[in-house]
């Protein structure tokens, strides 16, 4: 009776770890499909983010941002394209100088170092802009040449004016892929020091908020920040932005303060 039992016990034992198993890869099946669609609902939506960039720029605006990016600066996965990192730092100028502006967000979704080279570079040249953001490199990730990520990056730097804020790579989370962005983000601080641009703090900035940011800053494609993901974006860039915009257009009493200085 006792060994009947034991059979009895694992044979149950087995059905029940084996449904356990199945129900579990039925969750994982049904995430891969909720990705799979997520990744689709969000490409149709490039077209969208783009024509809503192009329609904000005829805005007229006393200062004038220009951001250079790819789907990140587009806001692909945000709820909408003007809370994408571009829209939450716009915002903050309007509020940090008082004054209008004008976005124009070159970016292009799936851009490369050397497609923003190629496409936003000219469009780029033909602006004066105030306020300069770049965050380009990581769809370089994807089949990394170090010495093609160094001479486009050398290129897009050459043409950025001097107060151009750069962010670096951004935090990618799984280990052989941070091995590759460890080397993109060495090469990009060597060539933003060359060129004296200063870096923002995105990889960093990302990669502080731990595991919490895995579960917290991803849209349904599980690639795209959603909106609380672009606002850590948007925050490792704040801090240079904002010393910019006070630079253009100090508050009453710094003026004041640097007359007396002066005086």
């Amino acid at each position: 009776m006792g060994a009947l039992r034991r059979i009895v016990v694992a044979a149950a034992s087995l059905v029940a770890t084996t449904a356990l198993a199945g129900v579990g890869w039925q969750r994982v099946q049904a995430k891969r499909v909720a990705v799979a669609e997520g990744r689709v609902r969000l490409n149709e939506l490039l077209p969208v983010h783009s024509k809503w960039w192009r329609d904000a720029a005829k805005d007229p605006g006393e200062l004038l941002y220009v951001a250079i990016g790819d789907s990140a600066a587009q806001g692909i996965g945000a709820s909408a394209p003007k809370n994408s990192y571009v829209g939450v730092i716009a915002d903050h100028l309007r509020a940090v100088t008082g004054r209008t502006v004008r976005v124009a967000n070159l970016s292009v979704s799936g851009a490369t170092v050397a497609l923003a080279v190629a496409d936003q570079l000219p469009r780029f040249n033909s602006l004066q802009p105030d306020i300069v953001t770049v965050s380009i490199g990581a769809n370089d990730i994807a089949s990394f040449d170090p010495e093609r990520f160094r001479s486009g990056l050398r290129a897009v730097f050459a043409a950025l004016p001097d107060h151009a804020i750069v962010g670096d790579l951004p935090y990618f989370f799984l280990p052989w892929n941070e091995r590759l962005v460890a080397e993109g983000n060495r090469i990009l601080r060597e060539e933003a020091t060359a060129r004296g641009l200063q870096v923002a703090p995105l990889h960093e900035t990302m990669r502080h908020e731990g595991l919490r940011g895995v579960f917290t800053q991803f849209a349904e494609d599980l690639f795209h920040p959603n909106d609380h993901g672009y606002r850590v974006w948007a925050s490792a860039f704040l801090p240079a932005v904002t010393a910019r915009a006070r630079a253009l257009y100090p508050r009453r009493g710094e003026v004041v303060e640097r007359e007396a200085i002066s005086a």
